[in-house]
């Protein structure tokens, strides 16, 4: 007797089609912060745009100080100033970079936040208009 021929089953499938069976990319996209629509995001406070910066240029500012004082410590100090003269100016201009790109951010921050304002505008003129 002949057997009909039966469909693969779960343990002789590849890989590839179990990864394709059980993948969740899609619902897991759309629960992503960045596919949330710009009309429908509730109002946020000033912290919440503002956080990221604020912690970058305080850091910045931390580890600056930091290397200032590691770079003094290499003129009053006569012991390890090798140590102290190469790790100083390391700190320094790391925390100089830091404090440099928490200060640029803050103003890329407020040009979008005004892009964003005028879109919002925008877009409830049209809703006005073309919805009557």
């Amino acid at each position: 007797m002949e057997m009909p021929p039966r469909s693969p089953e779960e343990s002789e499938r590849s890989p590839q089609s179990k990864e394709l069976v059980t993948s969740h990319t899609g619902s897991t996209l759309c629960i992503s912060s960045r596919s949330e629509s710009v009309w429908t995001s509730a109002p946020r406070s000033k912290w919440d745009i503002y956080r990221k910066p604020i912690i970058v240029v305080s850091v910045g500012v931390a580890i600056f100080l930091f290397g200032t004082v590691i770079t003094s410590l290499s003129c009053f100090l006569t012991h390890n100033t090798n140590a102290y003269k190469m790790s100083g100016p390391a700190f320094l201009s790391l925390g100089l970079m830091l404090l440099v790109c928490g200060l640029v951010w803050i103003p890329i921050i407020r040009k979008k936040q005004k892009q964003r304002q005028k879109s919002q505008f925008l877009q409830s003129l049209k809703s006005f208009f073309f919805n009557r």
